[in-house]
């Protein structure tokens, strides 16, 4: 996920702005749409956040309002029905596309969310792993975690020397590519394929504001999110009755209120729950968007963000600076 800012670049930009949920992304990102605007130049934000693809989430999952939009063009926000699960893969076609039609209209395309996964998936590319069998993924997917993983110390030892034995979704995962395809995960993921990095000039930035700040925020949120309606939207998914699996499903919120509609907590449980799971999610995103991205995507840790500064090389190709 390398880095290219330099303004000679005949490359067409691309912006990006990440960090965990409650960092003030989305603000920021329209911010920077306007300060284009005012230099003539349109700019489209591009959803780059798991939950908000959904359009059953748009409460819980803090999708911006038309009124948050300030007229600036928001593309891939609630644009899956929730009984579809939306991959990383699936997400970067879709993405790739919109990217390429907002550089052909002339526009500056903003990347925003905090789903590390679709960002790498996108700009890297992803590992070519052929379809699997669907007998194995049966049987793979009908053991138990710990006998998972012992078969995959015994069939992909250094794929599992690099997990939790507790981390269901990758255990499984790998022990059924190498009985599937009979190649480790590792040597599939040396072949990425359909990356847009060396395509386009990146100008990265990732937000990641005093922890103690950014926690409270969660709190404060998820607080305000029952009072805009979280609760009918759940009671809303429910009634769809869709696979208990299925990501619009395990979204943070989802499973809190659902305990709260179906009286097994009180409305001050739920609330409590539910901060909890949020600040949880925004601990393991700050951690991710400190250490995996590459050293070229500047850091920014304050909650004052100034879009000029962040994006003064951007900005700069557009006489703004």
């Amino acid at each position: 996920m390398s880095t290219e800012s330099s303004p000679e670049s005949a490359k067409p930009p691309l912006a990006l702005i990440a960090g965990p949920t409650a960092s003030g992304k989305s603000d920021c990102a329209v911010r920077l749409a306007l300060a284009l605007k005012q230099a003539g130049q349109d700019a489209v934000v591009i959803n780059a956040d798991s939950a908000q693809v959904y359009a059953d989430l748009a409460v819980l999952s803090a999708r911006p309002n038309v009124e948050e939009m300030q007229g600036i063009a928001h593309r891939l926000f609630g644009e899956w029905d929730g009984a579809e699960a939306c991959s990383a893969a699936d997400w970067a076609a879709r993405a790739r596309t919109v990217i390429a039609e907002t550089h052909a209209q002339g526009a500056v395309p903003i990347l925003v969310g905090g789903t590390g996964l679709y960002l790498r998936t996108l700009l890297d590319g992803i590992a070519p792993v052929p379809s699997i069998e669907p007998s194995v993924r049966e049987a793979v997917r009908a053991m138990p975690i710990d006998q998972a993983y012992a078969a995959l110390l015994h069939e992909d030892p250094q794929r599992a020397a690099a997990l939790s034995a507790s981390d269901t979704t990758r255990v499984l995962r790998s022990l059924e590519v190498i009985r599937s395809t009979g190649r480790p995960l590792a040597d599939w993921q040396q072949d990425r394929i359909g990356g847009i990095a060396g395509q386009v000039a990146l100008h990265a930035r990732v937000l990641l504001p005093p922890r103690d700040w950014l926690y409270e925020r969660c709190d404060r949120r998820f607080a305000l999110m029952l009072e805009h309606g979280a609760l009918d939207e759940v009671e809303r998914l429910l009634a769809r009755r869709l696979e208990p699996a299925l990501p619009v499903m395990r979204a943070i919120g989802v499973p809190e209120l659902s305990a709260l509609i179906g009286g097994e907590c009180s409305r001050e449980q739920a609330i409590s729950r539910g901060a909890q799971a949020t600040r949880n999610y925004a601990k393991r995103q700050y951690t991710w968007f400190r250490n995996q991205p590459p050293t070229d995507w500047q850091r920014t840790e304050s909650f004052d963000y100034d879009e000029g500064i962040m994006f003064a090389s951007l900005l700069r190709d557009y006489g703004l600076t």
